[in-house]
Formats: C-alpha cells, sequence, structure tokens
C-alpha cells in the first residue's frame, strides 16, 4: 500500500473515531435540549392558550359585533329600493272597502226598520199594497183622486 492511501485510511478512520466519541458525548446533551424543548413549548403552550382564549373572547365581543354592523350597513346601501305600490291600486282598494261598508251599512238600516206594510193590507196575488179605500183628496189644484186613480206605488195619475 502506498503511504498517502494508509495516511488516508488511518485519517480517516481517526476521524470517525473523533466522530463516534462527539456522538457519545453529544447524545447526552441533545436528549436533555430535548427535554428542555419539550418542557419550553409545554409551557409556551400553557401560557398561551389563556391569552389566545381572552383573545377570542375579545374579538366576539367587540370586533365582531362591529364587523357584523358594517357588513349590515354595507348590505343594505348594495340592496336596491323597493319598486313602490301604485297609488291607483291604493284608492282602489280604500273605494271597495267604502263600497262594501255601505252595502253592509243599508242592510242593516233595512233590516232595523219594521216592515210599513201590515200583512193584512197587502195583497194576496202581487205581495204589493192593496189599493187604500180611504176617500181621496184634492192635491194642489188636481182634481180628487179615487183609488181607481192610484197607482201600486201610490202615485196619483191624472185621467
Amino acid at each position: 500500500m502506498d503511504r498517502s492511501k494508509r495516511t488516508a485510511k488511518t485519517g480517516a478512520a481517526a476521524a470517525l473515531g473523533r466522530v463516534r466519541q462527539a456522538v457519545t458525548d453529544v447524545a447526552p446533551l441533545a436528549s436533555s435540549a430535548r427535554a428542555t424543548a419539550r418542557r419550553g413549548v409545554h409551557r409556551t403552550r400553557a401560557l398561551t392558550a389563556p391569552q389566545l382564549e381572552r383573545g377570542g373572547e375579545a374579538l366576539e365581543k367587540i370586533v365582531a359585533p362591529k364587523v357584523s354592523a358594517m357588513l349590515s350597513s354595507a348590505a343594505q346601501r348594495l340592496e336596491p329600493a323597493k319598486p313602490r305600490r301604485p297609488r291607483w291600486l291604493k284608492l282602489a282598494v280604500i273605494s271597495l272597502l267604502t263600497a262594501a261598508a255601505s252595502a253592509v251599512a243599508a242592510v242593516v238600516r233595512n233590516r232595523a226598520q219594521p216592515d210599513r206594510a201590515a200583512p193584512a193590507e197587502t195583497d194576496t196575488q202581487s205581495g204589493a199594497p192593496a189599493a187604500s179605500t180611504a176617500p181621496a183628496t184634492k192635491v194642489d189644484g188636481a182634481k180628487a183622486a179615487t183609488s181607481a186613480d192610484a197607482h201600486v206605488d201610490g202615485q196619483i195619475r191624472a185621467s
């Protein structure tokens, strides 16, 4: 073997020995560093969790309502105006209700008044009031009307 090769081999073996020695020296330190890091992470998480919780509550109570209000106002500004109903429709509805109310009032008024003709005074065939047998009187200089001259509706015809 060549001297340079031997020197390289012995140098590599020596380097490998030193690396193994460093690994054995560093292994407990690495294990200790790993345990320290775990404790640090645990401690950091334990301290950070309540802070995050308070921050979340603050966002929920303070910021979220403000953001919600801003979004609502933006939505109201973006929403198009509702079309107005035509005025004639409102007038038509009011007219219809007024007509219905007056019809109901007329029916109630007619039912509340007693019948003007007694049952004995009606003609049995037509249901209309029979001609009166009372003597006729002169009306404004016209000739006296007889019962034959009187119509069913009470008007006097001139002969």
